[in-house]
Parts: C-alpha cells; structure tokens; sequence
C-alpha cells in the first residue's frame, strides 16, 4: 500500500481551496435569488450563471485541493478528458437542481429534489475527476467513507440551496456561503480519506498531464470567472432596484408634464 500526503503544500491549498467553494458558493446563491425575482429569459438566464458558478466553484476547489495530494514512489498526472467532462458533470448536474427549485411549484418537494441532484452531481464530479488521477498504482475506496462523502454532498447542496430561496439579507447570505464553503471542503476530504493506493511497478511512463501543464492554468481561469462574474453580479441592479429607477423616471416624466 503507498503512503499519500493530502497536505504536501501545508494549509495553502486547504486554504486556497476552501475560498474558492465559497465564492463560488456565494455567487450561486446569488445568482439564484436572482433567478426567483425574475421571470421569462431573465430567470433562465440567472439560474444557468448560478450552475456555472457554483459547479465552476466546486470544480476548481476540488483541483485546487488537490495539488496537496502526492504519493510518495510515483509521479501524478491527470487524464485531460475525463477531468475536463467532470467539469461539464459539475455544472450539467448541479443546472438541473438549481432550475428544479427554480421552476418547482412546491418549496419543499423542490429544495429535497434539488439538493439531491446537486449533491449527487458533487460527488460524482469528484469521483469522476479522482478516475482521471494516473499514478504508478491503483486508487480504491472504503465504501462506508464513499457514502459518507455523498451524503454530506446532498446535506451541503440542499442547505445551499435552502439557503438561497430562504435567506435575503446580505449578511445572513455571506455567513451561508462560508458555512457551504465547509461543507465542499469537507465532503472532498472526506472522499480523500475513502483512498487506499496500491503501488505497483513502473514498467511505462504515466500518460496524462501534470498539473502544472493542464489544471492549475484551468483553475486560474475558471478563478477569474467567479471573481469577475462576482463583481458583474454585485453592479447588476436588483429586481426591486430597476422597479424603483423606473417609478423614478416616470414619476420624473410627469413632473415634467405639469411643469409645461
């Protein structure tokens, strides 16, 4: 059995990691609150930019988490389809909760449906990128701790999105992304801890990418996408905002009208 390290780089990448679950976590739920104050394209529109940003989030903390992980007698290198298809996985499954409770006519029955499809898709997004992990050796898992990892998925997925048709004040809102932000953290190093190596001899070279060369230059970029959709999403004005801009101006117009 190889030995593995989860922290070879310290707190940093725990850290790093963590920030980017809860950008991403603040910025879905955003973008959903949004959703359900708006109707038609609008309302679409927002809910697909919350599957991308917190799927994105959840991705990049994922792979960010992991340039923490080594295992000592073999290189790491990373299958460049099956990891860019667990991104696709990561926003495809966590759009299909998100538009659930944002089309759902019952609260209750769409916040139990919705986690459950998005923590399902967290997880698989996780399995699915630890299969595009190449080492000299083989990754198993402990069952029980793989379930574990899922469950705290669907808990932490249906809480956000509680979180996101419930909670309206800023504050309250920021506290939610944090406590998310925990919650993905911990169902990665949960998931972490299910891994077993087995090493075997290294007869070949490993195909794949090494991080360096693939996934820390997606990570950034998909880091620039959340802070910049972040900051598009904090000077877009609200619902209630453009309702008063527009009570505004014609309250402006008739102002004008019995001034002539």
């Amino acid at each position: 059995m190889g030995s593995m390290d989860h922290f070879s780089f310290g707190w940093l990448t725990p850290t790093l990691s963590y920030a980017m679950a809860c950008v991403g976590a603040a910025l879905g739920l955003r973008c959903t609150l949004r959703a359900l104050s708006a109707t038609g394209a609008s309302r679409r529109n927002w809910l697909l930019t919350a599957a991308a940003a917190i799927g994105s989030g959840i991705w990049t903390m994922h792979f960010v988490a992991m340039f923490g992980f080594t295992v000592d007698g073999s290189d790491l290198r990373y299958d460049v389809p099956l990891t860019i298809l667990s991104l696709l996985v990561a926003i495809a499954v966590v759009g299909l909760g998100v538009f659930v409770v944002g089309y759902g006519r019952h609260r209750g029955r769409s916040l139990l449906l919705g986690g459950l499809t998005t923590g399902v898709g967290v997880a698989a997004m996780h399995y699915l990128g630890m299969s595009a992990v190449r080492i000299h050796g083989e990754l198993r898992y402990q069952v029980g701790t793989v379930a574990l990892s899922v469950l705290i998925a669907v808990g932490a997925a249906t809480a956000a999105l509680w979180a996101a048709v419930t909670i309206r004040n800023v504050y309250a809102a920021a506290a939610a992304s944090l406590v998310m932000g925990i919650a993905v953290s911990c169902m990665h190093y949960t998931g972490m801890a299910a891994v077993h190596v087995h090493m075997e001899p290294a007869r070949t070279g490993l195909g794949g990418a090494t991080p360096m060369q693939f996934v820390f230059p997606l990570a950034v970029g998909l880091g620039s996408f959340l802070f910049l959709t972040s900051a598009f999403v904090a000077l877009s004005p609200t619902a209630q905002e453009r309702a008063a801009y527009r009570e505004a101006g014609e309250l402006t117009v008739e102002d004008l009208g019995r001034a002539a």
